[in-house]
């Protein structure tokens, strides 16, 4: 009987691989933190490990750079559960010595028993191919998927159904509890209380996106997880905590409490067909905004005035803009008020980029018709937020197509 691991904090998911495993004959144990994980390594030995790399005591990079540094242990595979949109925390992980880097946001649990299945004939008949299994904004065809005739469908529907039943009876406690972290950090009058505050709304959004991911509600992981990244950056150097940021994750959550009120069933999430323009006199600007919209595997159009913009305005929809305040000739204010006469663009989300310096002042003064500000210069997964946000927003029935608070 080949033995398999699990290192996994959220006892929700932790329990879903456990029953999923133990349900196909492997010999399982599971530990709740990465020092408990360590021990239970090198005890139990197992044929394969499943971990998450967001861990108390000891973080899941640790445990795998200790793993591989034991002389008994080294070879064990390791498959690792990774955000979408953290893509240098995968990369420390492959440089770890990761066998395998599996995205949670669209997984199943058939795709986790094929994965466990074929990691364990990699090592039974001493292959050594690594491969990831790459984040989609869009879930995997099912031709896609490979599955044994014991894995079926019938199967991974039933599980997934009874994990989207516990997030939906937990959805109240969930939201409340991202409100106090957000109202904990809003509040927060000093650096220490600034960094507990968002600690603690990292640990929440990081066990809703693993969840939501399992549960099929791809709509709230994908922002989960996007928020969770920026959650994460913002922990790991507070001086990028501005007002900016703030309202982004401010954004980020109310988006997510509105999402939770709407989505009952799970849904495919298709934005990468969305149709986003640019316009921005500044080339790095435009290039960094290009940049953080493709991390959500979004195409942008993008231009370097509010003229050529006005012109592909006028010749076509789009379902988000992003416009530089300050463009010479036509502003991105003026351009927002151009476009609101246009009748295919009267509701399309706008957002506003410019500098630091002038982000309160713009945003207590009138948006000329747009939808929300962010500051230059911004961090890339801030602005990756912001898109998923109105992106989203724009899909949901109009009594919850609430602005940015």
């Amino acid at each position: 009987m080949k033995k398999v691991l699990i290192i996994e904090d959220d006892q929700v998911v932790g329990n879903s691989f456990y029953n999923a495993l133990m349900a196909e004959g492997y010999h399982v144990r599971f530990a709740a933190d990465g020092e408990s994980g360590l021990g239970l390594t090198r005890d139990f030995k197992p044929d394969v490990i499943l971990l998450d790399l967001i861990l108390p005591r000891l973080s899941g990079l640790e445990v795998i750079q200790r793993i591989r540094a034991d002389k008994d242990l080294y070879r064990t595979p390791i498959i690792v559960f990774t955000n979408a949109y953290q893509s240098n925390a995968v990369q420390d992980a492959w440089k770890a010595g990761a066998t395998k880097c599996i995205s949670k946001l669209t997984f199943s649990q058939r795709e986790l028993l094929v994965v466990v299945q074929r990691t364990l004939e990699d090592q039974t008949f001493g292959r050594t191919i690594s491969a990831t299994v790459r984040p989609q904004i869009s879930p995997p065809a099912a031709a896609a998927t490979p599955a044994s005739a014991d894995l079926s469908e019938d199967t991974d529907f039933v599980f997934q159904a009874g994990l989207r039943r516990n997030y939906l009876e937990n959805q109240p406690a969930t939201l409340a509890g991202l409100r106090n972290a957000l109202q904990d950090l809003t509040k927060a009058g000093d650096q220490a209380s600034r960094h507990n505050a968002i600690h603690t709304l990292f640990r929440r959004v990081h066990a809703l996106a693993g969840n939501a991911g399992l549960a099929g509600m791809i709509q709230v992981a994908h922002l989960a997880s996007a928020l969770e990244a920026l959650l994460k950056e913002l922990q790991e150097k507070p001086s990028n905590l501005n007002p900016s940021t703030v309202r982004t994750v401010a954004a980020g959550v109310d988006a997510l409490g509105a999402l939770f009120e709407t989505i009952l069933e799970p849904h495919s999430l298709e934005l990468s067909a969305a149709r986003i323009l640019v316009a921005d006199d500044e080339e790095i600007s435009r290039r960094a905004i290009i940049y953080a919209l493709e991390k959500a595997q979004l195409m942008p159009i993008s231009v370097s005035s509010g003229e050529a913009a006005y012109k592909l305005l006028m010749e076509q929809p789009f379902d988000l803009v992003f416009l530089d305040v300050d463009m010479p000739g036509v502003s991105g204010l003026e351009l927002c008020t151009k476009l609101r006469a246009l009748p295919a663009h009267k509701k399309t989300p706008v957002v506003f980029v410019t500098a630091l310096s002038d982000f309160e002042h713009r945003t207590s003064s009138t948006m000329a018709g747009g939808n929300d500000f962010i500051a230059k210069p911004f961090l890339f997964i801030e602005l990756t937020v912001k898109a998923l946000i109105h992106l989203l927003r724009a899909k949901l029935p109009p009594a919850k197509m609430r602005g940015a608070e």
